[in-house]
């Protein structure tokens, strides 16, 4: 019952949860946010380095986050908030990060998004053996026909470029983490922890880290410009808040598999972000990666 007074959100969905439309809901809104944070990213990387922008999301998102954690929900024990740190670790941190610095080092992005975007691909392979979820013959096709449509989307922007060897290890590494960190999620007593808590200490985890490597780097101050300020605010409020409450709550309701299936959405909906608000071009070859990826989506999540 505290759940649903101090969690309005989550609340809400599990009211929707045996309703037909909670899924859909539940995957529209998880695309959108996960999306989304191409274009905080693309909009204020000329403002500032990937590191800083980090930093400031993950630090501005736990700040706002703090005193409603503390304030509303079941008090948090030091298992539960160790437990969240190291999902913060690896979720926010070697994810977000794992990526920032294989760009940093000259890894094609088109081909840093692909391999991100395969992430439901590694948390299919990990639900069976860590959380006892089979995919079915007929999910096991759908995930092939969407990893196809992606496949299709990021044709003509993959190149392998000159990044070291280590760095494209990296990228796969960090999506692996971020998989793991997934079905742990699911699996973890601590889970139940209600999504605003756990978010809050995930955040807060990435932002010490992530100060630590802007600092490395030059100084921590952000650039006080209007452009940076309305990236944080939607790297904050899209990208964050939605995308991560979305996920998490998703994965306490849903199999992990059926989850990130959604997220193979993403690179086509970026496509669309990228075209609408950038002029950046649609192809006829994207837009028939984006039906198939519809379709893979589609079989792997039917129940």
């Amino acid at each position: 019952m505290y759940e649903v007074s101090v969690n309005i959100f989550e609340g809400i969905i599990k009211g929707l949860h045996y309703r037909s439309f909670s899924w859909p809901l539940l995957a529209t809104l998880l695309i959108v946010g996960w999306s989304s944070g191409f274009v905080g990213i693309r909009y204020a990387n000329e403002e500032a380095s990937v590191m800083l922008l980090l930093f400031w999301r993950t630090l501005l998102a736990g700040l706002i986050l703090l005193p409603f954690a503390l304030a509303f929900g079941p008090r948090m024990s030091l298992a539960a908030v160790r437990d969240q740190a190291l999902l913060g670790f690896m979720a926010v941190f070697l994810y977000l990060g794992g990526f920032a610095l294989a760009i940093e080092q000259k890894v094609p992005t088109g081909l840093v998004a692909l391999i991100a975007d395969l992430l439901p691909l590694a948390v299919a392979a990990l639900s069976q053996p860590v959380l006892g979820e089979r995919l079915t013959t007929r999910q096991w096709q759908g995930t092939a026909i969407a990893v196809s449509g992606v496949l299709i989307v990021s044709f003509d922007s993959l190149g392998i470029g000159t990044a070291p060897a280590w760095a494209y290890v990296l990228t796969v590494g960090s999506m692996l983490i971020f998989a793991l960190a997934s079905v742990l999620h699911r699996r973890s007593s601590t889970s139940r922890m209600p999504v605003h808590q756990s978010l809050c200490v995930q955040m807060l985890t990435g932002a010490v880290l992530f100060g630590l490597c802007a600092g490395m780097q030059g100084s921590l101050v952000p650039p006080l410009t209007q452009k940076f300020a309305l990236a944080m605010a939607w790297l904050v409020l899209i990208a964050t808040f939605l995308a991560y409450a979305v996920y998490y709550t998703s994965l306490r309701l849903f199999p992990a598999a059926k989850v990130s299936a959604a997220i193979y959405l993403s690179p086509p909906v970026t496509m669309l972000w990228a075209w609408m608000l950038f002029s950046e071009p649609l192809t006829l070859m994207m837009l028939s990666g984006l039906v198939i990826t519809l379709v893979g989506v589609w079989m792997t999540s039917r129940p």
